[in-house]
């Protein structure tokens, strides 16, 4: 499941977490993002996610996040990656 960046910046304050690297993450974000890298994310899921809540994932171009997504939903997660990631928010997408 996936959704476009223009969409994203709709809702009202979704849950969204950049799991790119935090060099990355520093030097710009999607607004209201936190970081936690896609290797955090994916080993300690319980950690940081509640099963209650939605969230949007996303990386730098959005084949990361999709993969993670894939995995975290059949973990019980509900988890949406952004499509085409960074580079489409930075793109205007």
């Amino acid at each position: 499941m996936e959704i476009t960046v223009n969409d994203l910046l709709k809702l009202s304050n979704p849950k969204i977490i950049d799991i790119r690297n935090g060099q990355k993450y520093s030097d710009n974000h999607i607004p209201g993002a936190i970081n936690i890298s896609f290797r955090q994310l994916m080993s300690f899921p319980e950690k940081y996610l509640n099963k209650g809540d939605t969230y949007y994932i996303y990386c730098q171009m959005g084949a990361t996040s999709l993969h993670a997504s894939r995995v975290l939903r059949a973990l019980g997660y509900k988890v949406i990656s952004v499509k085409g990631g960074y580079e489409d928010y930075i793109l205007g997408k």
